[in-house]
């Protein structure tokens, strides 16, 4: 049986071990800390349901088929001070499993966090987080001529009505509602299991 810390690096394990004190601290600075939400419920130009996500194991799957459930998209990484959300994501996911679907984004754009193959992510993910929910192959998730389809549509007001927030880090989280309109922005330093994002699923 596979040590859950025998595929994490001495970067990794630190960083998991500091991960309380970089979100109190994010706390007291309010850095990275912000919500932004669809007060108004602006409806989006283009539905966000003819993206489709490539998945780690090569499966495409369209959004659609997520339909009638909230959905979590969040860019990540496995190197990053963030990294233990990982975590807090999987018993998000558990614990609003009839309601809630989660994807991540790995993704290499800030400081080369996400060096690993669609693979070693994978098993990374795997061993020492417990995820289950997708994941999807490395993607380009800042604004650009790589920009994944899905924060095209995410990051442009044109197109969900009225967030132009691209993710500003590694773990910044978009939630969709059931009927496909963008709901809130949360940013890397709010936990997934923030009373806010728990409350926005509930809703």
């Amino acid at each position: 049986m596979t040590n859950k810390n025998d595929t994490m690096t001495g970067r990794q394990k630190i960083l998991q071990k500091v991960y309380p004190f970089i979100m109190k601290l994010g706390k007291w600075l309010g850095t990275k800390a912000s919500v932004h939400e669809n007060a108004n419920h602006q409806q989006p130009i283009t539905p966000p349901y003819n993206r489709t996500v490539q998945l780690n194991s090569g499966k495409e799957v369209s959004l659609q088929e997520f339909k009638g459930k909230k959905i979590l998209l969040v860019n990540t990484a496995s190197n990053c001070g963030y990294t233990a959300q990982y975590q807090e994501l999987q018993e998000l996911s558990e614990q609003f499993q009839n309601k809630l679907v989660i994807i991540a984004f790995p993704a290499n754009d800030f400081k080369e966090q996400e060096a690993g193959s669609d693979a070693e992510i994978e098993q990374f993910c795997q061993i020492n987080y417990g995820v289950k929910f997708p994941l999807s192959k490395k993607s380009k998730v800042i604004p650009g001529k790589e920009q994944h389809p899905v924060f095209q549509w995410l990051s442009k007001p044109e197109e969900n009505g009225w967030c132009r927030q691209a993710p500003e880090w590694n773990f910044s989280k978009y939630l969709i509602s059931e009927d496909g309109v963008l709901m809130r922005y949360f940013a890397p330093g709010v936990s997934p299991l923030d009373p806010q994002v728990m409350d926005a699923i509930r809703q």
